[in-house]
């Protein structure tokens, strides 16, 4: 819930006539709400893919102030985060509701990025494996591996978003790693090796690249550092 209308535009006006139609790295934008109409034209001709914030599982109905899988297409939208540890913890969110999001939004060629990961409380009582482990399985109930192409998984220690703080690069490798071994229990080798793991949690230009040299670090979540042009650039120049 960050920036203006018009500075929302200016950002990803700047990021579209930086990276243009390049494919190199795949980027996205996911704007608030009632930003992604103009972001959306903002972004028209480059590579950047638009996405949304949050997503509800029911087609549609009553619902006040959520939005719809279709309704999130008909914006131009490619992507939904799902699971996010702000919804998890400010908004109840479970990992019922999360899967409920995941078919609905598949259903409509929406791809996924599923967020997990742990409090500073669970990581000092050697929980974060159970955490993580947990939330991915419950998260991707009922998934087939051939929806699993459509799906990444973002790992975000919730101790490290927004506070400063970052996993060192062993940290998060060594979750990663555990991630990768799951999806492999669950889906597969092939399917674990192709899946995308995404990092996030308080990544900027000055760690992403020791990040992104990780094995099981497949890219970044990128939270306050891509509210800047300039920073999110920086980044997106070491993926």
């Amino acid at each position: 819930m960050n920036l203006s209308k018009s500075e929302a535009v200016a950002l990803a006006s700047a990021l579209a006539d930086a990276i243009g139609d390049s494919t190199d790295v795949d980027v996205a934008i996911c704007p608030s709400f009632g930003f992604l109409d103009a972001v959306s034209s903002a972004v028209t001709g480059s590579s950047i893919k638009l996405g949304s914030q949050n997503v509800h599982p029911a087609e549609s109905g009553a619902y006040t102030g959520e939005m719809s899988s279709s309704m999130l297409t008909d914006l131009g939208c490619k992507l939904v985060i799902v699971g996010h540890s702000e919804r998890r913890e400010l908004f109840r969110e479970c990992d019922q509701f999360v899967n409920e999001k995941i078919k609905t939004a598949l259903g409509h060629g929406l791809e996924i990025i599923l967020c997990v990961g742990e409090t500073l409380e669970e990581r000092e009582a050697g929980e974060t494996n159970s955490i993580v482990g947990t939330e991915i399985i419950g998260s991707l109930a009922d998934i087939s591996a051939e929806q699993m192409a459509h799906i990444t998984i973002a790992y975000e220690p919730i101790w490290a978003i927004g506070t400063g703080k970052v996993a060192t690069p062993e940290q998060a490798e060594a979750v990663h790693a555990h991630i990768r071994g799951i999806l492999t229990e669950q889906f597969g080798d092939d399917v674990a090796q192709a899946t995308r793991i995404q990092y996030g949690g308080s990544v900027k230009p000055t760690n992403a690249e020791e990040l992104l040299a990780q094995p099981n670090i497949d890219g970044a979540l990128v939270g306050g550092a891509s509210l800047d042009a300039e920073s999110f650039l920086g980044i997106i120049n070491h993926g």
